[in-house]
């Protein structure tokens, strides 16, 4: 079958990093003649892009793969992802797996994968995660509003409880110079916001094993790109996030009041054995530098219940310690044992049962911070960048500061950034808006 006439589909389980690099996957292979579709029309080629930071990696690309057969039976499919890397023959005896790739050769499927010929038996391409050096760029396009953009991949940190650094390998990065010029080119494409992405972003620097750069060089480079009304900072670690970027976010006119900070445990005693670069205190200084220089910025934080040895007093300090922040919202993850980590190991399991009980608790103080949040925003005028996320007649966006709203539907302000003022909040959780200008900017 001509190359032209071979449909190709993506699915992608996990993070930001994820979308950005299956997005250019997408790209490499219509560039080859194949044509993207849809996953559910029945594509000739399934490439599906695996996680191992969520819970039932193993169960969630075997159902994908069903999923995937179910519509095209005789489809060439092909597992690439951090997934892909920890359990390369394991993916590889699910039925119907045609190919593996490793964090080393995902971006030559097209060079290694024979033009998506089935064999006899399937294929698995997975060197050793230390054979990961060279940075692959990536960004997302026309997947969301918001393009995600790959900044920097791999971790030279080794969290217990982590299995990133053996998925992905050792921390490395682009180019100032390169990541500069991908922004420009997304600036072409009518794309309003960027969000910088990586694995660990705030080590952002490290070429070929040796620091070139800092975060801020790159942030300072990036705030003065033209066609580029905002850049939001993903994740970046308590410890890299320094005075100054905190200081450059506040006085720029493009970096938005958004920062996503782990704290993982609210405990000095489990941070240690979590083998975090920080403790509680230095991230409590964090968030009061930040809410001093933009007493309107949002924080988001990540925290994980139930790593083995937190005590219900370990958990309450972390709770206690959550709630006394002037945070805006939790990711809230259960913790679950990851093969070849530390932490598997480590005795005083918390039930699973516990666990739940704990993550239940947080998600419900999230919530409680996230309207006080809400809240404190009301009335106040912002900027609105709309998306295509259209429910029940109403459409969504996102403040600078990451409110989310509502507003009656006009496909007029799709990818637009509109001046509004912000309303109540509504029982949806999200807040409506009344325009104070019905100038689009």
């Amino acid at each position: 079958m001509e190359e032209a006439s071979r449909s190709v589909a993506f699915y992608t389980l996990g993070c930001k990093l994820n979308y950005s690099e299956t997005s250019t996957l997408g790209r490499l292979v219509e560039e080859r003649g194949y044509r993207k579709t849809n996953f559910q029309q029945g594509a000739d080629i399934y490439i599906i892009n695996t996680c191992s930071v969520t819970d039932n990696a193993d169960k969630k690309c075997r159902k994908v793969v069903r999923e995937a057969l179910k519509y095209s039976p005789s489809a060439y499919v092909c597992i690439v992802g951090c997934y892909a890397q920890l359990k390369p023959k394991e993916i590889a005896e699910i039925p119907g797996v045609d190919a593996v790739l490793g964090a080393a050769e995902k971006f030559r499927l097209l060079d290694l994968l024979d033009g998506f010929q089935k064999k006899s038996e399937p294929q698995v391409f997975a060197s050793e995660v230390t054979e990961a050096r060279r940075f692959n760029s990536a960004y997302s396009l026309h997947d969301r509003t918001r393009t995600f953009l790959k900044v920097q991949d791999g971790c030279n940190y080794h969290c217990t409880f982590c299995t990133i650094p053996l998925a992905r390998g050792k921390s490395r990065s682009d180019t100032v110079e390169s990541v500069v010029n991908q922004a420009r080119e997304i600036a072409q494409t009518g794309v309003k916001e960027i969000v910088l992405t990586g694995v660990n972003i705030g080590d952002y620097g490290i070429i070929d094993g040796k620091r070139t750069n800092r975060f801020i060089d790159l942030v300072q480079e990036l705030d003065q790109v033209e066609g580029i009304n905002r850049f939001r900072i993903s994740s970046i670690e308590p410890n890299l996030l320094s005075n100054e970027v905190i200081e450059f976010v506040a006085q720029s006119q493009r970096f938005v009041p958004h920062f996503h900070i782990p704290l993982q445990s609210g405990a000095n005693k489990i941070l240690r054995q979590m083998r975090r670069r920080y403790l509680r205190e230095l991230y409590a200084d964090r968030v009061q530098k930040i809410k001093t220089l933009m007493p309107h910025c949002a924080i988001g934080v990540d925290v994980i219940v139930g790593f083995p040895g937190e005590t219900e007093e370990d958990f309450l300090e972390t709770y206690h310690f959550l709630n006394s922040l002037p945070i805006s919202y939790l990711h809230v993850f259960t913790y679950s044992e990851r093969a070849n980590t530390p932490a598997a190991e480590m005795d005083a399991v918390v039930p699973m049962k516990t666990r739940q009980q704990r993550s239940k608790m947080l998600r419900t103080l999230s919530e409680k911070k996230r309207r006080k949040f809400y809240q404190e925003n009301l009335e106040q005028t912002a900027t609105v960048l709309y998306e295509e996320d259209v429910e029940d007649g109403q459409m969504h966006g996102f403040t600078e500061n990451y409110v989310r709203v509502s507003t009656p539907y006009d496909p007029l302000l799709i990818n637009e950034l509109q001046s509004v003022q912000l309303g109540e909040i509504n029982e949806l959780g999200t807040v409506t808006v009344a325009p104070v200008s019905a100038l689009v900017l």
